[in-house]
């Protein structure tokens, strides 16, 4: 599975949020990962829709997390922005080869997702912060260049 640039700046807006247990503002998100605005923007737009995020408007608005980092999976994540995850297109839809009926491949491949699934779905927010170190050693860093 390839996940898309949306799928990544996705958690990482989420990463950063629940990192900082705070209000943020878009051009912030997008400034520590030096990554274009307008994409965050799209993200956030998209989180908040599915309930991820919640978006505050007016002074002192911004973002911040809807829910728990600890209720939130990065497998729920990944199907919520990705949509359809199969490894080939078989493996969730009937009736697209020839050799379908006996094909022991879709077999292999469904039990593949469901193993990446389970682990993905194991795994959540909470659980892949960094630490303060790491984030304050990341600004020291873009403080330099």
């Amino acid at each position: 599975m390839r996940l898309s640039l949306q799928t990544d700046y996705s958690l990482r807006t989420l990463i950063y949020l629940a990192h900082s247990g705070k209000r943020a503002k878009i051009d912030e998100i997008a400034r520590f990962y030096n990554i274009s605005t307008a994409h965050v923007a799209k993200v956030v737009h998209q989180l908040g829709r599915l309930g991820f995020i919640r978006s505050i408007r007016g002074v002192g608005g911004g973002v911040e997390m809807g829910r728990k980092p600890a209720d939130i999976s990065v497998g729920e994540v990944i199907r919520a922005v990705e949509g359809n995850v199969h490894l080939l297109e078989c493996v969730g839809t009937e009736d697209v080869c020839i050799i379908e009926r006996f094909c022991k491949l879709k077999g292999v491949f469904r039990e593949a997702e469901r193993i990446q699934n389970e682990y993905l779905d194991s795994v959540t927010i909470e659980d892949i912060l960094p630490t303060r170190k790491q984030v304050r050693t990341i600004e020291l860093k873009s403080l330099d260049g």
